[in-house]
């Protein structure tokens, strides 16, 4: 996982294959693929809101510096993110590169 940490998006990575997929997935725990493994998604959940929006602006973060941008979805205490290739219609190492980065968040400990 920490070459995902340390690595970069490619605007131009190609979709994985079902073997790099299950490899990649394996080192990301709490993620899960969709039926069609075309997008992966995790809950974080936390004590109160202000926890909450602070987990946000952290994802928000890695997103802009990324340039690739996650779908969101925002409670009072829990936020579930997701990540897909929208230009490649599904999974690429961006994804995964995203999705190991937001695990790494110190607010994302709480989850």
């Amino acid at each position: 996982m920490n070459d995902l940490l340390l690595a970069q998006c490619d605007p131009k990575a190609p979709l994985m294959d079902a073997d790099t997929r299950a490899r990649v997935l394996a080192a990301l725990p709490g993620w899960l693929p969709d039926a069609d493994a075309k997008l992966i998604g995790r809950r974080f959940g936390f004590d109160n809101f202000y926890q909450t929006m602070a987990f946000v602006d952290a994802v928000a973060e890695i997103a802009h510096a990324q340039d690739h941008h996650p779908e969101m979805l925002v409670g009072y205490n829990a936020c579930t993110v997701s990540w897909t290739t929208h230009s490649r219609g599904g999974l690429t190492l961006n994804d995964a590169i995203c999705a190991a980065q937001v695990s790494a968040l110190p607010e994302a400990s709480g989850s």
